[in-house]
């Protein structure tokens, strides 16, 4: 059982995270407060399933690759813990659960499901071809917000693109520095990342996507109407950045990871934003 959890990463919940505060920022703006509890539960647990099954079937497409990076080689499918014919079995019972979440709300967000269900089961395969999988990723997580919109309000207003685009911006960012610490593995096995296409100007390329982001957080402020608090939220994000800037400039893989791990609270603290100016 402990290496079905660690295949679902249930033991490192950072990406359930990741992909949770995008889903609560939609549900909440989109209820203008806060949204029906079901679609709180259902969204919740969807983000839970669907997470745990993005990484099943990571390891599943890298179970040939994974034993040649450091970070990776201990993962169930290269110890033997877990067999390649398991872990589908395993992804394929995930999407069942996510999909009988998905019917609990109405057409257009299955609709939407169908399309968030294709870009994660692609995002683990376009490391091999092309260098931006991370943009991918972002489209793949930027799913649950019209998914959100959809299921609260039955349409999705234009409104929610801004919210879609500071999910794929941020998501960049974040995967970036996750494949900053990985970068000199990747190169000798030949897969592919923003990080790499990036190089040299990685950091340069990571300072315009956060000052993009902040942007795009503040059109979202006005579109939605949010207050002060939101305002003073995007003070703490930039305050975040500007560390991330400084464990960059020491260029050590372990503090790439860190800036990786700390991009969490730049969601938790949009959302708290979010969250105290839509619901007080």
């Amino acid at each position: 059982m402990n290496a079905y959890i660690r295949l679902m990463r249930l033991n490192k919940p950072i990406g359930t995270y990741l992909l949770l505060w995008p889903t609560y920022w939609a549900l909440f703006l989109s209820a203008e407060g806060w949204p029906d509890i079901d679609l709180l539960i259902i969204f919740t647990l969807g983000v839970l399933v669907m997470r745990s099954a993005g990484c099943v079937i990571n390891d599943y497409a890298d179970r040939n690759i994974d034993q040649n990076i450091a970070r990776t080689k201990d993962r169930p499918l290269i110890t033997g813990e877990v067999s390649p014919k398991a872990a589908l079995r395993l992804f394929v019972f995930l999407l069942i659960i996510a999909f009988g979440l998905v019917l609990l709300t109405n057409a257009l967000t299955i609709q939407l499901s169908l399309i968030a269900l294709a870009l994660a089961t692609l995002y683990p395969f376009t490391k091999r071809w092309t260098h931006l999988p991370q943009v991918v990723l972002g489209l793949a997580f930027g799913m649950s917000v019209p998914m959100a919109f959809s299921a609260q309000t039955g349409s999705i207003p234009v409104s929610a693109g801004w919210i879609f685009l500071a999910t794929i911006v941020w998501t960049l960012i974040y995967d970036t520095f996750y494949a900053m610490a990985d970068r000199d593995e990747d190169i000798k096995i030949g897969l592919k990342s923003t990080a790499i296409l990036f190089a040299k100007y990685d950091q340069i390329f990571i300072t315009f996507l956060q000052i993009l982001l902040i942007i795009v957080f503040v059109v979202i402020g006005n579109l939605f109407d949010l207050g002060s608090i939101y305002y003073f939220s995007l003070v703490i994000i930039l305050i975040f950045m500007i560390y991330h800037q400084f464990l960059m400039k020491k260029r050590q893989k372990e503090l790439f990871f860190k800036a990786f791990l700390n991009n969490n609270f730049i969601g938790m603290t949009a959302f708290i934003g979010i969250f105290l100016s839509v619901v007080i």
